[in-house]
């Protein structure tokens, strides 16, 4: 029988790569979101998660008309994944972008953990290392990125994604449910490969970045993977690919571009300054989508 998710905002941009990298690997799913995502057999629930009553409905309906066949009720779900949110600044004013956020995580991690769901993913994001939208020129402390970093946003954007993870925290010590926060990096599908050779030719424009990203499709196997793996209570992982974006190695373009941050372990020569080391050593995360794959002459 196939894992029954409940995938919010599967119709933005990562959703629409990662919705049907489940189903095609065996996950029957059902999106909540505002706005429908064009996916055979994946039926979108028209569902507000700042409302917490909907967001306990949602979590505890059939997915679609074949579910009434089994005259049991709605089947309980295997795990939430939580991708719905205001997904930057400069898109609503900055309380709302905050608000909308933070009170939208707590509702699902609130419902799905009361609802006996023992498995939750929430999308953290590369913005709490403070730098991606900070106001004016900003350092990183240390490279590379890891997960124990003293993340700090000035954002309010990264700001609700840090108080989402403290929030996912407070849950798994609650309730001993598994809630795996994921530092989503800058997201590419397919279609933005176009635009690497502009990045390349540019290294100082994906600083902002880190000089790193993942590809949406590696970001549905990183999402496979959290599911699967179980006992780990809290856990952050960035979520990013392997090398970094940019035709030097990664000492000579943090030399450059970041003089003044210090290097705090030997690097591997490419290696993304935001690591995934952790994915790879804890999940066993396997890219399958490096850039060098899709840009002309890399």
């Amino acid at each position: 029988m196939n894992k029954r998710i409940v995938f919010t905002g599967g119709s933005g941009k990562a959703g629409r790569e990662v919705v049907p990298y489940l189903v095609e690997h065996g996950y029957d799913v059902l999106n909540l979101d505002l706005a429908p995502l064009d996916y055979a057999g994946v039926n979108t629930l028209k569902t507000d998660l700042r409302d917490s009553g909907q967001v306990f409905n949602a979590l505890s309906m059939h997915f679609d008309f074949d579910g009434l066949k089994s005259g049991d009720g709605p089947a309980p779900l295997d795990a939430v994944v939580h991708f719905g949110a205001v997904p930057r600044i400069l898109l609503k004013p900055d309380d709302a972008t905050f608000s909308d956020n933070v009170v939208s995580t707590y509702n699902v991690i609130e419902a799905a953990t009361k609802l006996g769901i023992r498995k939750i993913i929430i999308a953290s994001s590369e913005t709490t290392y403070g730098v991606c939208f900070a106001d004016g020129e900003k350092d990183y402390h240390s490279f590379p990125l890891e997960e124990d970093y003293d993340i700090d946003p000035m954002d309010s954007y990264g700001l609700s994604k840090l108080v989402n993870e403290k929030t996912a925290r407070a849950f798994a010590m609650r309730t001993g449910a598994d809630i795996y926060a994921l530092r989503i990096g800058n997201v590419m599908s397919p279609g933005d490969y176009a635009n690497f050779p502009k990045y390349l030719a540019e290294p100082g424009s994906r600083r902002r970045n880190a000089w790193s990203y993942i590809d949406a499709r590696d970001l549905g196997q990183i999402v496979d993977l959290c599911i699967k793996k179980d006992g780990l209570g809290f856990e952050v992982f960035n979520a990013v690919n392997d090398t970094i974006v940019a035709n030097q190695p990664t000492a000579e373009i943090l030399a450059t571009y970041a003089p003044n941050t210090p290097i705090t372990r030997e690097m591997g020569e490419y290696e993304a300054p935001l690591s995934n080391r952790k994915i790879r050593e804890v999940l066993g995360f396997k890219e399958e989508h490096n850039w060098r794959k899709y840009v002309p002459g890399a």
